[in-house]
């Protein structure tokens, strides 16, 4: 492993830090999503120490699997094998795995929650009025130790493959450790304006939770041996982020409208 200084006197570890800085930064949307939603629910005196506990429970998770990289990249070797055949691809390899490793179990197992979480929440937008269901969630109010018990859960699923993310762009570990409390002080000033964003447009935790739905199901293929592209999620958040902003301007645009015809007349 190369020391501080020659790293810091080489322009090619600049340039994986940076690199490494963005994707970190990237993957660290879906935690701060699932926090600023979970501790909007929250009595609001409790919400800024929910996220900011929620966050340093992520960056001390990231540098306790950092520690154990090799522990960590062990995690990769298969645990058991199904041994059945899947259906031939295109170029006639199976279209999904059958040897499963304690990654895959652990995304499989955090995609589920996040499914069931997202669809619970949604269930409620939808429905607010309590009805005796599974997804019914009018009649409990979460709690400050179940919110943090839920996030430190997710915590894990996303640190595991933000940290196995970092070890395949580079060897190096003051980078990792570098790129990693980076991104999560952008998470830290990022969280309460985000969160009360969330808070304040309706449509857009609807657009959030949705956006959770379809991160559970990526993290539910992953583990199966299906990977999709980070590329193509993150640039669909991105465009529907995007149209959804554009009607929040639409419609304040058409209240300072009305706004303005009321008080004319």
């Amino acid at each position: 492993m190369d020391s501080i200084p020659a790293l810091l006197a080489d322009p090619a570890a600049w340039a994986a830090l940076a690199t490494l800085v963005v994707m970190e930064v990237v993957l660290g949307i879906d935690n701060l999503i699932f926090i600023s939603i979970l501790s909007n629910k929250l009595p609001e005196e409790q919400r800024q120490k929910a996220r900011k506990l929620g966050i340093g429970l992520a960056l001390v998770m990231r540098l306790i699997l950092l520690s154990g990289i090799a522990w960590l990249v062990g995690l990769t070797a298969p645990v058991f094998d199904l041994g059945i055949t899947g259906a031939p691809g295109a170029h006639g390899e199976p279209t999904f795995e059958t040897q499963f490793s304690w990654r895959d179990l652990i995304l499989i197992a955090g995609g589920l929650f996040l499914v069931w979480k997202a669809t619970k929440e949604i269930h409620h937008n939808v429905d607010p009025v309590s009805n005796d269901d599974v997804f019914d969630t009018a009649k409990v109010t979460l709690t400050f130790g179940a919110a943090i018990f839920q996030i430190l859960l997710l915590d894990l699923v996303f640190s595991i493959d933000s940290i196995l993310t970092a070890v395949g762009m580079t060897e190096h570990l003051p980078i990792m450790i570098v790129a990693v409390i980076s991104a999560v002080i952008v998470m830290l000033v990022a969280a309460d304006p985000l969160a009360n964003f969330i808070h304040k447009n309706p449509t857009v935790v609807m657009l959030a939770l949705g956006f959770l739905l379809m991160i559970g199901a990526v993290l539910i293929a992953d583990g199966f041996g299906v990977h999709v592209p980070k590329g193509y999620i993150y640039t669909a958040m991105a465009f529907s982020a995007g149209v959804e902003i554009l009607n929040i301007v639409s419609r304040r645009r058409k209240a300072r409208a009305e706004a303005a015809k009321v008080t004319t007349h």
